[in-house]
């Protein structure tokens, strides 16, 4: 039995709680994943999986066995890298997660010429609007947007994200414009779910920061709803300047509070602490900070 492929299929069969989907991640019939994995609970005299027709799971010895698992892997994994790279040029896969608009639009633009100067690197974007856990659905990678909540996941910070208000000509002239952003609480405003406040708003006011509650009668999750419902004339949104930069210029859309701007949000980069960055994920992070941190966040 190889010892290593044998815990490859563990590994992915306990990702998936499924060994088709297992069997799928790994390019492998789903019969080869069953016998590795059997090949290892024989090896090791213990059941890691408790199997019905319906559902695999871990058994405790299996959570602990995939918990001690998974970085003798990684470093499998880096140690074949280290000789790999140094011969032919970093490859690989990476696995990454963002959210749906950012990653459709700026990420995918972000990643193309990372992946022009390094052809043997496999990228899989998985875009969703929903946090997904890093390790237990085995991504490399999380790309957010946001006021970080309290995490075990390493942490760099890519770019500022600037954020602002906005609302439609059509809006303003039938509810009036709101002077000072206290204002909207007086408003129509639309709720932004995809971030961490989805209804404080806070702006930064004669030095210091100050926090409006806002409500409304419609919410979306993703920025792009967001800036349509705005267009439309819904109410007020709050969007990263991205999503509306090109309403802004052409007049659907005009910015409030210029003089009070908001507290801007951050783009991070997210891995799991106990993960060893490979060559292949310490060069795309570092493009990436490169990219965004040379302010192509707002600019098209």
């Amino acid at each position: 039995m190889d010892q290593v492929e044998a815990m490859r299929a563990f590994v992915a069969v306990a990702q998936d709680n499924s060994f088709t989907g297992a069997a799928r991640r790994l390019g492998k019939s789903t019969k080869l994943v069953s016998n590795h994995v059997a090949a290892l609970e024989a090896r090791l005299s213990t059941q890691l999986f408790n199997r019905t027709t319906r559902n695999v799971a871990l058994t405790d010895v299996g959570a602990a066995y995939l918990e001690r698992c998974r970085p003798i892997l990684e470093q499998f994994d880096e140690l074949e890298d280290l000789v790999h790279d140094r011969q032919t040029g970093l490859s690989g896969q990476i696995r990454i997660t963002a959210p749906t608009s950012f990653g459709s639009t700026r990420l995918v633009r972000a990643l193309a010429p990372f992946q022009s100067e390094h052809p043997a690197i496999e990228v899989e974007l998985y875009l969703t609007d929903t946090r997904v856990a890093l390790v237990e659905q085995g991504f490399d990678l999380a790309v957010r947007i946001g006021i970080l909540r309290d995490s075990t996941l390493r942490v760099r910070k890519l770019a500022d994200m600037p954020l602002v208000v906005v609302a439609s000509p059509g809006y303003l002239g039938m509810h009036g414009r709101p002077r000072h952003p206290r204002a909207l609480m007086s408003h129509n405003c639309i709720v932004d779910q995809f971030l961490t406040d989805t209804a404080s708003w806070r702006f930064k006011m004669g030095g210091a920061e100050d926090s409006i509650r806002v409500s409304g009668n419609f919410s979306a999750n993703t920025p792009g709803a967001l800036a349509e419902s705005a267009i439309n004339g819904i109410g007020i949104a709050r969007c990263p300047y991205y999503v509306v930069e090109a309403a802004l210029t052409d007049g659907r859309l005009e910015e409030l509070f210029a003089d009070h701007r908001m507290t801007d949000y951050g783009l991070y980069a997210l891995y799991p602490p106990n993960r060893h960055l490979t060559a292949r994920m310490r060069a795309l992070i570092d493009h990436l900070a490169g990219f965004f941190g040379s302010g192509r966040i707002s600019g098209l």
